[in-house]
């Protein structure tokens, strides 16, 4: 089943969706509505262009458990240069302007990530819900992500790199500081080759829920 969401403010259980992930579609892009959905494993993705808004809510989550990271060779051999250093939620608006705009993408047709959604994800950012991974060369930001955090849990939404490897730098960094303060999980959304290379994989929904609604507490900075 796809939702309808055009007359509602309220998400149905994603258990009983589509198992494809396609969730639903229709409503509003709010802060408050993404700060109920993101806990739910409910996000928005669609191009920002169309009318349609469509919601995903995929049944098996691809995650990664920050004890579990793994770290190539090679990224080690960046790690060790110290050539970057990586900081938390120093500069969110730069990370979602990088995400956005990156290699022209944010012109491309098919792009989901649109000025009123990162005005949405600023709104979030300041009321505390949204944290981001920031990857400078001296004081250039060279990449980074940013998401939304729930429970014990990062709930990843997207990434840049302006040099190679600084995106995986920066979930390196997620993953470590996570670990030292009892994190559970980084939700990658959807999988990619890049980030099952780096240890993702798939759980339950409902082991999901357990992570984004547990009285973990995590400190962001």
């Amino acid at each position: 089943m796809i939702f309808d969401l055009t007359h509602t403010d309220e998400f149905p259980d994603p258990r009983y969706g589509n198992e494809s992930g396609f969730y639903a579609v229709g409503g509003e892009i709010t802060p408050e509505r993404l700060a109920k959905a993101y806990p739910m494993g409910i996000f928005p993705y669609y191009a920002y262009k169309m009318e349609r808004i469509c919601w995903w809510a995929p049944h098996e989550r691809f995650v990664i458990f920050p004890s579990e990271i793994h770290i190539s060779h090679s990224m080690r051999n960046m790690m060790n240069k110290q050539k970057y250093h990586c900081t938390i939620n120093e500069a969110f608006d730069g990370v979602l302007g990088g995400c956005a705009c990156i290699d022209g993408r944010i012109d491309e047709d098919n792009a989901w990530l649109g000025p009123e959604l990162m005005d949405v994800w600023m709104h979030l950012h300041d009321m505390g819900h949204a944290k981001s991974v920031e990857v400078w060369e001296g004081d250039e930001l060279v990449g980074g992500l940013y998401g939304f955090v729930s429970g014990g849990c990062f709930l990843g939404d997207s990434m840049f790199s302006v040099v190679p490897g600084a995106s995986k730098l920066a979930l390196i960094h997620l993953a470590g500081h996570m670990e030292k303060q009892g994190g559970i999980f980084i939700d990658c959304q959807l999988e990619t080759p890049h980030l099952k290379s780096m240890g993702a994989r798939y759980i339950s929904y409902e082991k999901f829920l357990e992570g984004t609604l547990s009285e973990t507490e995590i400190e962001w900075k």
